[in-house]
């Protein structure tokens, strides 16, 4: 694997983190939005992440037989599938004064969970930090390199 390849997985990583904290955030922010443009309560989102790789499989068979693997075929980061809407529902708070209060005087209120929204946030911090620490050791491998060839 080389230098860049090494660089652009991390990267990879951190874009990934990056719009799932993203999507965290708009998730805690619209935890109280009843109504939303579509109409309802908002409806928490989360992201799907899915391997950039095409194949371990060809990538392991060469392994086996001595030969030098596509470096293509090992891995090429994380990619961001799709972002998708989860469509379970939320409370119902008994408040017939509200504007968004059905017939029988109940709001139906997004389905976001804060401790669930604080713990997910929690761990893509804790992931975006290990891939900007594996993108600073690849770049300190490097440096130790170019300082071996100027001794």
């Amino acid at each position: 694997m080389s230098f860049w390849n090494s660089l652009k997985i991390g990267a990879s990583g951190l874009a990934a983190q990056r719009l799932r904290l993203d999507v965290i955030s708009n998730n805690i922010a619209n935890a109280n939005t009843t109504r939303t443009a579509q109409g309802g309560p908002y409806q928490r989102q989360d992201v799907v992440f899915t391997s950039g790789a095409r194949s371990f499989l060809p990538a392991l068979a060469a392994a086996r037989g001595g030969q030098a693997a596509d470096p293509q075929l090992l891995s090429s980061g994380v990619q961001v599938a799709k972002i998708v809407t989860d469509t379970t529902p939320g409370a119902q708070v008994y408040d017939p004064h509200n504007p968004d209060a059905n017939a029988q005087g109940y709001v139906t209120y997004p389905n976001v969970d804060l401790a669930t929204e604080m713990t997910n946030m929690v761990s893509a911090t804790r992931s975006y930090e290990a891939n900007l620490a594996s993108i600073q050791a690849a770049k300190n491998m490097a440096l130790k390199a170019l300082d071996i060839g100027t001794k």
